[in-house]
């Protein structure tokens, strides 16, 4: 298996040395690089091409919500993940309309965090527990004042309607193969249709869809 080849953002360089060694004494990874600011990091980024970027949300000059566009137009094949310490939902919100695969707290599990790294590099999205929790009451909040029907809604079939909901529950591949019997790459192919339909980039922007319009109950 190639190296995960690994970009850290972040203005503090105490930090971004302790990630660095944490991934460097893991198999399966390489950190290509390092950046203090967002703009610096854009920059890292065109000439390294990770395969993955660690990104903290408050920096100094271009921070973290204004760097994912400029990732996303210059690196579109590299995945960014928000590492951060910020536990707002609005945060979050804002991380992941713009394009982040990923929303993680600096307070995770090394384990966490390696698998994470490891998911978001496979196209997979990642979060950490707590902010799934405060994205689901965010979105039922907002929801009571947005109920009526979307016509983007009725372009899923059944089929796939049944799989948004699974992925707005957290569901992964395999589990959502196993639960409708069907193969893991028909799944894929299913969400991938659900998101163009949908008109949406990643299964966590379709999880947060779900959830909003009300496809999801406050018991799921």
């Amino acid at each position: 298996m190639s190296l995960i080849r690994v970009l850290i953002i972040d203005d503090h360089t105490l930090f971004r040395s302790g990630i660095k060694l944490l991934l460097e004494r893991e198999e399966g990874f390489e950190v290509v690089g390092e950046a203090g600011d967002g703009l610096d990091g854009v920059k890292r980024a065109k000439q390294l091409k990770p395969d993955v970027v660690l990104l903290d949300l408050h920096m100094h000059g271009i921070n973290g919500l204004q760097a994912i566009p400029l990732l996303r137009e210059e690196v579109p094949e590299t995945q960014i993940i928000m590492l951060t310490v910020s536990e707002d939902a609005e945060d979050l919100l804002e991380a992941l309309r713009a394009g982040a695969r990923g929303y993680l707290l600096k307070n995770i599990q090394t384990d966490f965090l390696l698998d994470s790294i490891r998911r978001a590099a496979l196209g997979e999205s990642v979060m950490s527990p707590q902010m799934a929790g405060k994205l689901a009451d965010t979105m039922r909040t907002s929801q009571k004042d947005n109920t009526s029907p979307e016509p983007d809604l009725v372009k899923l079939s059944p089929r796939e309607s049944e799989i948004i909901v699974m992925l707005a529950r957290g569901a992964s591949n395999k589990e959502i193969a196993r639960e409708l019997d069907m193969a893991e790459s028909t799944v894929k192919i299913h969400i991938q249709s659900i998101l163009r339909k949908l008109n949406l980039s990643s299964r966590v922007q379709a999880a947060v869809y779900a959830v909003k319009h009300g496809l999801v109950d406050s018991g799921s």
